[in-house]
């Protein structure tokens, strides 16, 4: 779907590719587990770092920034390799300036907005870390992934969003000689969006074309985008939820200009496939089974379960299906069933729920164009684990709880998402009234099917 990251609404804090010394890079310790059957756990010593997007960036021979709100410094910065030799990054300090927290061992909680010493940030992005230069990289074919999170101080138009991008382990350090930060300062993101608003791309400023945003004093976008596989395993607040595969036609991480983008008219001719193909129990039907006091009540923390099927049942078959459960009081809840009129009455995400669905919501199968479920199969095999919490500054997050398009009928079907009044998100509106709200995310665990969570 829509993703724009919000920056800090300070102008000193942004992107760069050298290393600063102001500030000492310290991850918080979020350690995860390894499953082979139920009960046969292994405790992993993984972290988390900050993106480099949200850092602060200065002229590696004083505090002179780089960028001051949605403008580049054009004396620093008069072209994208220039700019990344001229500006350093520094270390982040998690919890007094963006509200990162570990309220509890294998516990991290992200607060939406922080007020500090420079003005406020607003949300954040973080990767799971295997040691201090390298993120932790994910095989999920023929396995589970499966977390606890606690979105009820999560309101409308929010996302407390974890999902995989096909990032490069190092952060594209080896890859690409101006990017002198990698891994250990957050560098190399990408998604299926191909993002024009990330600052630095291949390790290199993303200054040609930059242009600032109309409604985001502090974000603007470049003539770069950076684009990979994602899959979305969760994005959602207290009212609505989804789970979305995002497969590319390209492997890896990888700089697009241009219609490789899929901006605009382009949509449908770029890299990714930006839609994706979702699963929203709303969306497909069942109005009663997540939020407040439903079958799944947001109210209380829970535990999410995602499965990679494979049709061979082996860790190098192809992607078939990709399974969802939810446990909640010790009760194994499974996936609500799809009531759409055209579609087959299934709980999961497949080829052939995605071409039904496509059909009965008259959208463009892009999903299947880019490769479908084989597709996102194949580059389930090399991911980094993203952890974050977003307002969204193109539609307001109307794509997850609300109407959308806003001036759909929301008798239609796929066109109601969630109960959420369509203005709720408007970041004015939902920064100003819930500047206290959070999520956490616990209890990480990859292992064989069935092995992350104990059956009723």
């Amino acid at each position: 779907m829509v993703r724009l990251f919000a920056a800090l609404s300070f102008a000193s804090l942004v992107l760069g590719q050298q290393v600063g010394t102001n500030t000492a890079e310290k991850h918080p310790s979020m350690p995860m587990q390894v499953c082979t059957a139920q009960g046969s756990c292994t405790k992993q010593s993984t972290s988390v770092v900050l993106d480099s997007n949200w850092r602060w960036t200065h002229v590696t021979t004083g505090y002179t920034n780089c960028y001051n709100g949605n403008s580049w410094n054009t004396t620093a910065c008069p072209d994208g390799k220039t700019c990344a030799q001229n500006c350093a990054i520094d270390g982040a300090d998690y919890e007094k300036t963006y509200g990162i927290t570990s309220p509890s061992s294998g516990a991290l909680k992200l607060q939406f907005v922080k007020t500090n010493d420079n003005g406020k940030n607003i949300g954040s992005r973080v990767y799971l870390m295997a040691s201090d230069t390298k993120y932790r990289m994910f095989d999920l074919l023929n396995k589970e992934f499966t977390f606890d999170v606690d979105v009820s101080k999560l309101p409308c138009g929010l996302n407390g969003a974890v999902y995989f991008s096909e990032m490069d382990e190092d952060g594209g350090l080896s890859k690409f000689p101006t990017n002198k930060a990698g891994a250990k300062y957050g560098t190399g993101y990408c998604d299926s969006q191909c993002p024009t608003d990330i600052k630095f791309i291949n390790g290199e400023a993303n200054v040609e074309g930059w242009g600032g945003s109309a409604n985001d004093a502090n974000s603007g976008s470049g003539k770069y985008g950076t684009c990979c596989a994602e899959m979305d395993i969760w994005e959602a607040n207290l009212d609505a939820a989804a789970y979305t595969p995002h497969p590319c036609k390209v492997t890896g991480q990888t700089r697009c200009e241009g219609v490789d983008c899929g901006n605009g008219s382009d949509r449908y001719s770029g890299m990714c496939d930006k839609d994706g193909c979702d699963f929203n129990s709303f969306r497909m039907g069942d109005q009663s089974y997540y939020g407040t006091g439903m079958t799944v009540d947001t109210s209380k923390p829970f535990t999410i379960v995602t499965q990679f099927e494979t049709d061979d049942g082996t860790d190098t078959g192809n992607l078939k299906q990709i399974n969802r459960f939810y446990v909640q009081g010790s009760k194994v809840i499974p996936n609500s069933v799809v009531s759409v009129q055209g579609m087959d009455p299934v709980n999961h995400i497949s080829d052939d729920f995605c071409k039904q669905q496509k059909e009965a919501f008259g959208d463009n199968n892009y999903f299947a164009t880019v490769g479908g479920i084989a597709q996102m199969g194949k580059q389930l095999t090399k991911m980094v684990l993203v952890l974050s919490v977003w307002d969204d500054h193109a539609v307001s997050m109307n794509w997850l709880d609300s109407n959308y398009p806003t001036d759909g009928d929301p008798s239609k079907p796929g066109i109601a998402r969630g109960r959420c009044d369509a203005t709720a998100g408007d970041p004015k509106v939902v920064e100003a009234a819930h500047p206290d709200a959070y999520v956490i995310y616990s209890n990480i665990k990859l292992g064989a099917l069935n092995s992350t969570f104990a059956a009723n």
